[in-house]
């Protein structure tokens, strides 16, 4: 059996930048998981003494906080920041703008309409960029509109890591209800190329294996777009959770990783792989 990589995977740059950022502070905390990987939040802590709060009135006690990826709410934001606290903020410039989108749109009279998951820390920390909150209406499907209140004047972002294709989907149908719509493309390039490479090397592939944070928004489309093409398509965090018998009889096996993948666990996944054939 083959092993062949996507030709586009792995860390996107705001996840690289994050990790230097992080890097460079060491004894610091990160105010949530700093990206979706519990393997790469792990060696932070060991090998440069990042901690990790998860909520924010223990971000309060600590006196060195770096931003997660995801960034926080606004107010958090300015709350932390009013308290004298150190702030490294390592959120993804990807994310920093639909949040300035929102801002500068609610400011100039405009319902938002927000694609993405309400539950994501991404999209919580847009959402509390709109000057009133109930101008913002977070939709994961186009039915979810109907008999929203919105203005005749309406903006939309998108998550940065979900699929093009459903974006467009909001955006038809958004067009169809408001006067006036402003569409911000929020998806970021690297989401793109990821998925991209992993929906045509699944074409190919008898078994895909996609490598990430079970919680990770962007590996969970991954791996939806790699069932799309190859039924034997599994998503796993590392090599630990690989079964030899997915690779009995098979010709190709394929691999993509999330954009919190760090290489080093891309490795491990197909030292294992390569070890399983050679048996």
């Amino acid at each position: 059996m083959k092993i062949r990589l996507a030709s586009s995977y792995g860390f996107c740059y705001g996840v690289k930048r994050a990790i230097q950022i992080a890097e460079e502070h060491p004894g610091s905390s990160t105010y949530g998981p700093l990206i979706h990987n519990k393997d790469e939040i792990k060696r932070l802590k060991e090998d440069f003494n990042i901690g990790l709060v998860e909520s924010f009135e223990e971000a309060e006690q600590s006196e060195s906080i770096v931003i997660r990826t995801h960034g926080i709410p606004k107010e958090e934001l300015r709350r932390l920041k009013a308290e004298g606290k150190e702030i490294i903020n390592a959120t993804c410039p990807y994310v920093t703008t639909p949040q300035q989108i929102v801002e500068r749109m609610s400011r100039e009279g405009y319902s938002i309409v927000v694609f993405g998951d309400i539950h994501h820390p991404e999209i919580r920390g847009v959402v509390s960029y709109a000057e009133d909150p109930r101008d913002v209406f977070v939709v994961l499907e186009a039915s979810e509109l109907e008999g929203l209140p919105l203005r005749s004047k309406v903006a939309i972002v998108a998550q940065t890591t979900r699929k093009p294709a459903d974006f467009m989907k909001i955006v038809n149908a958004l067009i169809l209800q408001a006067k006036e719509v402003r569409v911000f493309n929020t998806i970021c390039n690297a989401t793109f190329e990821n998925q991209d490479a992993a929906a045509e090397l699944a074409r190919e592939a008898d078994v895909m294996i996609v490598i990430g944070g079970k919680h990770s928004s962007n590996t969970k489309q991954l791996h939806s777009i790699c069932k799309n093409y190859c039924e034997e398509s599994y998503l796993i965090e590392n090599e630990t959770e690989i079964d030899p018998a997915w690779f009995e009889g098979k010709a190709l096996c394929g691999i993509s990783a999330g954009a919190s993948t760090p290489d080093w666990i891309v490795q491990n996944v197909i030292e294992k792989i390569q070890s399983v054939i050679d048996r």
